[in-house]
């Protein structure tokens, strides 16, 4: 393989090749590197890319392993962070005017846990400002572009880590996930993205959105790479008042399980909700995917789930509206317009309300409880739909008119809201081109298992293989 061809290697494949010394993180590094700088003018999935410290980092990680002192499969290979996760000396945007000069004085703890693993740090990815939107039209730092198709959305609020993993501009990223800000990026770009337990990854030093729904989590192109990341991120921080102190699972044992026999319930509410033609067929042609590996699917029905959206956007507009209060009234005007003004209507909501959506929560949280004891998991599919164009305001399904903001993360709050990890994985694609997501989820702290029956898919239906056609031309 040449060293311009590294960068689309999974991270399991460039860690292999690492270990065994046949190429050097130096080398994987200018393979990447070489790739931001062919297509990020046009896909603008940066901020910042920190090329002189990884570069640093990547000479100091290839001598550690050629003394012998190889630390796991992140030693040398390069990841990237969404901007609104801390790193020392390096200026944190969270996309925003008001933190453009920003520079923390330490690391958030993910970042002290994947140096630790020796992976390097590549640079700060483009987001929706404040983590506040799922369209990653910014008018700060510019609109990023889905690889597969730049009129198209490529998802938000991470939607630059997405970018950036499936154009093969990083190893893998880290994102955060408030409301669905990993899982859609990662549906409408064509990779893996994974939410965590609440709790299962610390946030500190990682600026919030709402804080009782925020997650911290891998974006990557395989269900193997973020278990990789994952592992190397999870665990109790006493610096983290919400974080567990579950005992971290071996996920990376527990990929190699079969998943034979295991039990999944396929979510009814999610499935007779309009979806568009072609999501419906790649969906059940993934069920039938899961069948063939010998899990039992089975439809179940849990009809509060119609709660969880209104629930959500109680708690997110008034947790966000609460941290930003004060900036409102100082700098209201260095905010983007479509933030701002969701920011402002989070100050209009009653006490009340938000103690009645806290309420819906734990009754959701009860339901699924005694769902999950029964079943392993629960799929449906991440999207709706495939990414629509940025001026494409409302979705048409069968002439009933949805507002995309809606049908954006109607899929997706829920397990956000409930605090279940949950999976986004590539099944396909519609008849444009476009990729198409299949959702998993599972109990409080089954993250392993999440992961588990997402890497049997891949293995059985490798859709993650395809890359964008623009990431892979020389033109």
């Amino acid at each position: 393989m040449s060293g311009s061809e590294l960068c689309f290697l999974t991270l399991a494949g460039q860690a292999s090749l690492v270990r065994r010394r046949e190429v050097s993180p130096v080398e994987v590094l200018a393979s990447v590197l070489r790739q931001i700088e062919r297509l990020d003018r046009r896909v603008k999935a940066y901020i910042t890319v920190m090329s002189d410290s990884a570069l640093a980092a990547a000479q100091a990680a290839e001598h550690e392993i050629a003394q012998g002192h190889y630390r796991g499969p992140l030693h040398g290979l390069p990841l990237a962070l969404k901007d609104l996760i801390h790193t020392e000396g390096v200026r944190t945007t969270a996309g925003s005017k008001i933190m453009r000069d920003f520079i923390p004085g330490e690391d958030a703890t993910a970042v002290t846990r994947l140096k630790q693993a020796g992976a390097v740090i590549l640079g700060k990815t483009n987001m929706h400002e404040f983590a506040y939107g799922s369209t990653n039209v910014n008018p700060h730092y510019g609109t990023v572009r889905n690889p597969w198709n730049d009129q198209v959305l490529p998802g938000g609020s991470s939607g630059g880590s997405a970018a950036a993993v499936a154009a093969s501009m990083c190893s893998a990223a880290l994102g955060s996930d408030t409301g669905g800000s990993i899982r859609m990026p990662a549906a409408f770009c064509g990779i893996t993205g994974f939410k965590p337990t609440y709790g299962r990854v610390s946030r500190h030093g990682v600026v919030p959105c709402a804080w009782s729904m925020d997650h911290v989590g891998p974006l990557a192109k395989t269900a193997e790479d973020a278990a990789l990341v994952l592992a190397a991120i999870a665990g109790w921080d006493p610096k983290d008042p919400a974080s567990s102190r579950e005992p971290v699972q071996d996920y990376m044992a527990q990929l190699e399980q079969d998943v034979a026999g295991l039990r999944v319930g396929v979510l009814r509410e999610y499935t007779v909700d309009p979806v568009m033609p072609e999501v419906e067929a790649a969906f059940r042609r993934a069920l039938g995917v899961l069948r063939e590996l010998g899990l039992k699917v089975e439809e179940i029905s849990i009809p509060e789930t119609k709660y969880a959206v209104g629930a959500s956007n109680a708690i997110l507009l008034t947790e966000a509206a609460s941290y930003h209060e004060e900036r409102l009234r100082s700098r209201a005007g260095d905010y983007g317009e479509d933030v701002r003004s969701r920011l402002e209507l989070g100050l209009f909501v009653s006490a009340t309300d938000y103690v009645k959506a806290q309420r819906v929560r734990r009754l959701l949280i009860e339901k699924f409880q005694n769902v999950l004891r029964r079943y392993e998991a629960i799929v449906c599919a991440t999207e709706p739909i495939t990414a629509p164009g940025f001026d494409q305001e409302v979705i048409l399904f069968d002439g009933l008119a949805e507002p995309r903001s809606q049908a954006l993360v109607r899929h997706l709050r829920l397990f956000s809201l409930i605090g279940l990890p949950a999976v986004s994985l590539l099944c396909g694609f519609a008849s444009d081109g476009l990729p198409i997501g299949l959702q998993i989820a599972a109990a409080p702290f089954a993250d392993g298992r999440v992961l588990q029956i997402a890497a049997a898919y891949q293995k059985s239906a490798p859709w993650h293989l395809q890359a964008p056609p623009a990431a892979k031309s020389q033109s």
